[in-house]
């Protein structure tokens, strides 16, 4: 539940402040009125059920934070704000790297080469959905007329994907009549890194008195704070800044008071030079060897290549409305566009196969650079046409349809120069499109959805009423894949292959396979049946059963050349992936005390998952697969507290605690019988990259001054829980390294290697549970109407968060963590005309 949930009186503030210019506490609430009567939190308007209604009226867990919230609680992106909002986590990989849980409903972190994998938390940009498992567009938050989360499943009206949950970013829309302009900038300056700031405008200019236009934009420049050490011992500074650029052209036009129709384009550009990766072990930055170790410090990462990130994300969609009398008939249509460019530095990678697999001990072929460069494009084209009844009737009601299309192509390329001579044959004959790389893939995939969906609610008395809905849904998804070079060899006997002899030493297995065909497809429903009761005006209780589900798909051959024996019985036969369907059983409470000053929500919720779509590395193959778990569950409690004792002070909280875990174990036989744990599914382990516990605290001042300004200070202080990143990370002993491992007394530790001559020592361990970490930010600052000037202060006492494990091949070629922005002081400043 959000820590923030409230809009300000538009009838009290002009509206053109609340884009983003004023000031109040995260716990936004109404003046005292004219009579001098006690202030109360004010009604939160959503559209969680594709309707408006009251959030304190929805019969499940919403939450939802307006623009002002978001600035005075020092979020800068959907990481910072998602550790305001309970049972709500995201898995940080770097900007525009994001993926979300809700409810502790994860199956681990999602790497870049896996583009088959779906969602379990659906994304939406007002009525479009923009999903996407891991590289979701991480948004500029600005003219926001509020940040969604709706907890549990909502497949019924969202469909695939909103498995967990659904987010949904509510943009302000053209307004008919006003001229408004919004502008504000910020500058900021991070300890031991850069600096950073933006500038972002919004301009609404109405055409006559049936259109306006509403424009958005926005500069964003991300302040560094990595620094990469090179060969050599020269350390680059900041290598992980970047840039975030974007515009959003809506056009409202309403010839009438029935009609409305609403053409929009959306545009952002996100650039970065690096990645917020602190390295704590690289082969070819070896802290410990005997000969030249490297120390690798706080905030360092070892880099013989730069890397980088380019994002580029087009929406164009339009909205029809229709009023026709008893109902609206309603229809979205949406096209989006992604072209997202990945350049990470391998050569520890590539080095480690050298090294250990072809058995070249040598620097310089180790050390042969090598750029891995990741490359997305995605087409997706949706269509949803609905009608609803109109206004509160006895029995309200929804009904649509949905079809998607997906077109999406994933590939990736490794040129090594000199690597041919050490395998001894040309990259061309591996099936790689160019000499000197080691690896090469082209991958399609097509996918089809059509689904129906329907809800009503029948209002049995005045305080009772019962909700029900189905989804009806039906996909394809056809795919091609195209493997190449040596890194991407198969067995013999695989149809389609070419096989062609080494030279190399030693000699490699040399058949590739040609493009390959797969497909999968599925149908089911999703059905949902909420009951509620309101004693009072300021009470509801409400139960639900829902049921969501997480579409399934296709897994890519592993690396064979890279794996161990062991590692290509556990991890070679597994080609496709089941749908994922979770049930949901949950109650609930809504209050509101003290003449609506006061608020307290509580939801209990028991969620039961079969076949989890469960993320593995596999093992030394450099490799990601996907395996059915039977059976999961994840229990929890999530509450919030809202108050307001004054006009001058106001208070929040908001808290989880849940319970995820696998209730079964996926298991595999090696040929002598024995039966080995796969990547870590065991029963009882963790769901990862979700924490137990959550929790948020705000406090607010504001204190009148002459001349009808205000001071006001805001003080937010979030804590998040241990985590895991993957499944495997809780294996026993997954946190040592050492020579000679894996073995039977360490059977999933990583081998360390004696690169760059003898080692000082035979072992090291590190933790991978991700320890919990604390963060306060504090802001203070004048105001009025029309202005803001604020001083901040963000991670105020300079946490240090590991927020995800990030590792090559098993971690015997590199061994990092993802990690948070030191303490930043900045300066904000806004101004409306």
């Amino acid at each position: 539940m959000s820590l923030a949930r409230a809009n300000l009186s538009s009838s009290l503030i002009p509206a053109v402040v609340l884009a983003c210019s004023l000031p109040a506490p995260l716990v936004a609430i109404a003046q005292q009125t004219d009579q001098g009567t006690q202030p109360a939190l004010q009604e939160v308007v959503v559209t969680a059920q594709k309707r408006a209604a009251n959030i304190e009226d929805v019969p499940f867990s919403v939450s939802a934070t307006n623009q002002a919230q978001i600035i005075n609680s020092g979020s800068q992106d959907l990481v910072d704000l998602a550790r305001n909002i309970a049972s709500f986590t995201v898995a940080d990989l770097g900007p525009g790297q994001s993926q979300m849980a809700i409810r502790g409903i994860s199956s681990g972190q999602v790497i870049r080469d896996q583009p088959g994998v779906k969602e379990q938390v659906g994304v939406y940009l007002d009525e479009s959905p923009i999903s996407v498992a891991l590289f979701t567009p991480d948004l500029e938050l600005f003219d926001l007329d509020r940040f969604e989360v709706l907890r549990g499943p909502q497949g019924t009206l969202f469909g695939a994907g909103s498995e967990a949950g659904t987010v949904r970013y509510i943009t302000h829309q053209p307004d008919l009549g006003k001229y408004e302009v919004t502008t504000d900038a910020s500058f900021e300056s991070v300890e031991y890194g850069s600096h950073g700031g933006m500038a972002r405008g919004a301009f609404n200019l109405p055409m006559g008195d049936t259109a306006a236009v509403r424009l958005v934009l926005y500069y964003h420049h991300l302040p560094g704070f990595i620094d990469a050490i090179q060969p050599g011992g020269e350390v680059k500074q900041d290598v992980n800044d970047g840039d975030r650029t974007g515009a959003r052209l809506s056009m409202l036009w309403k010839p009438n008071d029935e009609l409305s129709i609403t053409p929009r384009i959306v545009y952002q550009n996100l650039d970065t030079n690096g990645f917020p990766r602190v390295d704590q072990y690289n082969i070819l930055a070896n802290p410990y060897t005997a000969v030249a170790p490297v120390t690798i410090g706080n905030l360092q990462q070892y880099t013989q290549q730069r890397e980088s990130l380019l994002d580029q994300f087009l929406l164009t969609d339009l909205d029809v409305s229709w009023n026709f009398g008893p109902a609206t008939l309603t229809s979205i249509t949406s096209y989006t566009h992604r072209d997202v460019r990945v350049l990470r530095d391998a050569t520890q990678l590539t080095g480690s196969v050298t090294f250990d697999a072809l058995k070249i001990p040598d620097q310089a072929s180790v050390r042969l650079t090598s750029p891995l460069y990741d490359r997305t494009g995605l087409n997706v084209f949706s269509q949803e046409v609905r009608v609803g009844s109109n206004g509160t009737q006895v029995v309200d009601w929804l009904a649509g349809g949905f079809f998607q299309h997906v077109d999406r192509h994933y590939g990736q390329n490794l040129p090594t120069p000199g690597y041919d001579a050490l395998v001894g044959l040309p990259s061309q004959d591996f099936g790689a499109p160019t000499a000197d790389t080691p690896f090469y893939s082209d991958l399609s995939y097509r996918l089809k959805q059509y689904a129906a969906f329907g809800e009503a609610t029948w209002h049995m008395t005045s305080q009772w009423a019962l909700t029900g809905g189905l989804r009806y849904y039906k996909y394809t998804e056809d795919k091609n894949l195209l493997f190449g070079g040596a890194f991407g060899v198969v067995p013999e006997g695989v149809p389609g292959q070419t096989c062609v002899t080494g030279t190399g030493t030693p000699p490699l297995p040399t058949c590739v396979p040609q493009v390959t065909p797969a497909s999968t497809d599925s149908s089911g429903t999703s059905p949902r049946a909420i009951v509620s009761y309101k004693p009072t005006d300021e009470a509801q209780l409400y139960a639900q059963a829902a049921r969501g589900f997480r579409l399934g798909g296709i897994n890519d051959p592993i690396n064979l050349l890279l794996c161990s024996p062991t590692d290509k019985l556990v991890f070679g036969n597994n080609p496709n992936w089941k749908d994922e369907k979770t049930w949901d059983y949950e109650l609930g409470a809504k209050t509101q005390w003290l003449d609506k000053r006061v608020t307290f929500n509580v939801d209990v919720f028991y969620s039961d998952i079969k076949d989890l779509q469960a993320t593995t590395t596999a093992g030394t193959c450099s490799s990601r697969v996907v395996f059915n778990v039977p059976t999961a569950r994840s229990a929890g409690v999530e509450m919030e507290l809202f108050a307001r004792p004054s006009v001058n002070w106001d208070f929040g909280l908001t808290a989880s605690y849940i319970d995820a875990k696998l209730t079964s174990s996926v298991t595999s036989t090696l040929p002598g019988g024995e039966v080995v744990v796969v990547g870590g599914l065991q029963d009882g382990n963790r769901l990862p990259t979700a924490p137990k516990t959550q929790a948020a605290a705000y406090l607010g001042y504001t204190m009148p001054l002459a001349s009808q300004r205000d001071f006001f200070a805001n003080f937010t202080v979030q804590y998040v829980g241990s985590s895991f990143s993957q499944f495997e990370n809780e294996q026993p002993g997954f946190g040592n390294i050492c020579t000679g491992c894996p073995n039977a007394a360490n059977p999933y530790a990583a081998r360390l290697d004696a690169f760059g001559g003898p080692l000082s020592t035979s072992s090291f361990t590190f933790n991978p549970e991700l320890p919990s970490y604390t963060i306060g930010n504090l802001r203070l600052g004048l105001k009025s109407d029309r202005w803001q000037a604020a001083f901040y202060i963000n991670n105020l006492w300079d946490e240090t968060a590991h927020l995800a494990l990030d590792y090559e091949r098993g971690r015997t070629a590199r061994l990092g963590y993802l990690t948070n922005q030191p303490r930043t002081y900045g300066l904000y400043g806004s101004y409306a005309f």
